[in-house]
């Protein structure tokens, strides 16, 4: 079942950002990508780098650690088949931006 919850204003992460938030003990990277939002949990899988503070060119979001690279729409690792970032239900509601916390790890 979803569990939907606040995760930000839609003006905390302008178009083509990212954005780094924690929620319930989780961090949560937002990407805004031409007004289309998209979640991915914030924890880069090689060494913990902080997805959110990472650079978003286009749908690709490049963590600022090592340089390890995940389309934001669907956490697929850009040079990897096998490593897949978690992604979270993203909706927007009333001009906030709320995650389904259900639908990631």
């Amino acid at each position: 079942m979803a569990r939907w919850v606040a995760l930000a204003d839609m003006s905390d992460c302008p178009p083509n950002s990212a954005r780094e938030f924690v929620v319930e003990d989780r961090v949560i990277a937002l990407f805004n990508v031409g007004g289309t939002f998209y979640a991915l949990d914030g924890v880069c899988p090689h060494q913990g780098g902080p997805l959110g503070q990472g650079e978003l060119c286009g749908h690709v979001v490049t963590c600022p650690w090592h340089g390890w690279q995940f389309d934001v729409r669907t956490g697929q690792h850009q040079l990897s088949l096998r490593v897949r970032q978690p992604t979270l239900a993203t909706q927007v509601e009333g001009g906030r931006v709320l995650v389904d916390l259900e639908s990631g790890p």
